[in-house]
């Protein structure tokens, strides 16, 4: 039976010694050692003892422009969400060593940390592909964009934790469901309003909303809510 490639035995031999030692007593050298290959291996392979514990991120990054930029103004949103089952996916996909990472960083301050710096970078891309959509150079759509954004994020983080701990057992359907709640929120480019028009008493503003009483029944009290006028 063949050996599984550098790479994988690198990855397994590299969490083996963090369990056995804990990350800072491990050295690259160690790391090398246990999978059975050199010091020069190891580095055609990771850049760093870190690089073996993440993901490859630029990789992933990678993978969602490709996905974003196939959408059009109208699919915008589709995209969005199918850029993060991709990353969902290549977490489910490592399977156990996912879960080994999760366990490490939770413990080790300094891996938190560039994870962190790490949810960062997607959440970003996020962000500029959405304030792109919208085509407002606003600050009030620079906000949403980020909003959107950081919601975007947010809810595949809770799914993969989920899944992490054994919370989950069909993170995929989760997770989307997950999408469609924060797209709702957010379900397009928000229309410009104007305010001062609004102020002088010029405009019209109808409030949709959905009730169990009879329209004729509800009539009156849409009537005396119009003459009293906006409130605070």
């Amino acid at each position: 039976m063949s050996k599984p490639p550098a790479r994988i035995r690198l990855a397994d031999a590299a969490f083996a010694l963090f369990d056995e030692r804990g990350y800072e007593q491990t050295t690259v050298d160690d790391i090398a050692e246990r999978a059975g290959v050199g010091r020069t291996t190891f580095f055609r392979h990771y850049r760093s003892k870190e690089a073996v514990i993440f993901p490859d991120h630029d990789r992933l990054l990678d993978l969602i422009r490709d996905r974003l930029a196939t959408s059009s103004q109208s699919t915008a949103l589709v995209a969005v969400s199918d850029a993060v089952r991709l990353v969902l996916l290549h977490y489910i996909d490592e399977g156990d060593l996912a879960r080994r990472r999760y366990a490490l960083t939770s413990k080790v301050t300094a891996l938190r940390d560039r994870e962190i710096a790490s949810v960062a970078r997607y959440q970003r891309l996020f962000r500029e592909f959405i304030a792109d959509w919208m085509g407002d150079p606003t600050a009030a759509a620079s906000l949403r964009a980020e909003l959107m954004a950081a919601s975007v994020v947010s809810a595949h983080n809770h799914v993969l934790r989920r899944w992490l701990r054994d919370e989950c057992s069909e993170p995929v359907a989760e997770v989307d469901e997950a999408m469609r709640e924060v797209l709702a929120l957010f379900s397009g480019p928000p229309e410009r309003e104007n305010v001062a028009a609004g102020a002088a008493g010029a405009d019209t503003m109808i409030v949709a909303f959905r009730t169990e009483q009879d329209l004729e029944a509800l009539l009156p009290s849409l009537r005396r809510l119009a003459e009293r006028g906006p409130t605070v």
